[in-house]
């Protein structure tokens, strides 16, 4: 049956910046889908949260309090996990931050903030379950991009710097790992109401920015990328590697 190929039943999924927002939906779709979850954030409260509601959907949660900047955090979610589970299938690396100023205003401290986390966390959280992977032949990375990955923007240069740099890295892992039928693939979010930017949205610049830019006139919201991991986490997108979809309302293709 092809809805069956998008169960996750046995599978164990890690979510990074699971603790809200985009995070946290996608993490909860995957639980839906049957998977375990693995969560990891900052903050531990809000990853609770997180948790209990995968509970209540009938799968098994663990939370650990990371740093995704930090290897020896990243390696402990990763020894958790496999203590926990004996696996991970699925990694989902989310969490990631912004910097909203001009470049000439920007210091070296928020350059250095938003690629740390938005770039070396990915590719620390990648190469410590990428072994674990590669001895089963099999597994799914997920990599959170951005409509900005597409497309130029002011005032957010340092995100988009970030962001491009998480969908070069998609492509070139997903050549190195197709002999491992490990599928890496991106996803291109645009504009979501989340904590990061809901003042900014619920603003009147906010909202003229989306009637202008986004043709389907309103912002994304979180649950609305849940069947978008789901596919990409599941069986059914098992000959798709290297590629990015694209959740933006549209933006991207004025």
């Amino acid at each position: 049956m092809v809805l069956d190929t998008f169960r996750l039943d046995g599978r164990v999924a890690w979510v990074t910046g699971a603790s809200r927002g985009l995070g946290k939906a996608m993490a909860l779709a995957l639980a839906e889908a049957g998977a375990d979850l693995v969560l990891s954030a900052r903050t531990v409260v809000d990853l609770e949260g997180t948790a209990s509601e995968v509970k209540r959907l009938g799968r098994r949660a663990v939370v650990v309090q990371a740093d995704v900047t930090r290897r020896s955090d990243v390696e402990a979610v990763v020894a958790k996990a496999l203590a926990e589970y004996d696996r991970v299938d699925i990694l989902v690396n989310n969490a990631g931050v912004t910097s909203v100023k001009p470049l000439v205003e920007t210091e070296e401290t928020d350059w250095d903030t938003v690629l740390s986390t938005n770039v070396r966390g990915p590719y620390l959280c990648t190469r410590a379950v990428g072994p674990h992977m590669i001895a089963r032949k099999a597994g799914k990375l997920i990599n959170i991009a951005s409509v900005l990955s597409l497309i130029g923007e002011p005032y957010v240069v340092p995100y988009a710097a970030s962001k491009g740099a998480v969908l070069q890295f998609t492509r070139g892992l997903a050549i190195e790992w197709a002999r491992y039928n490990i599928q890496v693939n991106a996803i291109c979010p645009g504009y979501f109401t989340t904590a990061m930017n809901e003042d900014f949205l619920a603003s009147e610049e906010g909202r003229d920015y989306i009637k202008q830019w986004v043709p389907m006139r309103r912002p994304g919201r979180p649950e609305e990328l849940g069947p978008v991991v789901l596919f990409l986490a599941s069986s059914a997108s098992d000959f798709i590697t290297g590629a990015h979809v694209v959740i933006d309302g549209g933006q991207a293709a004025r």
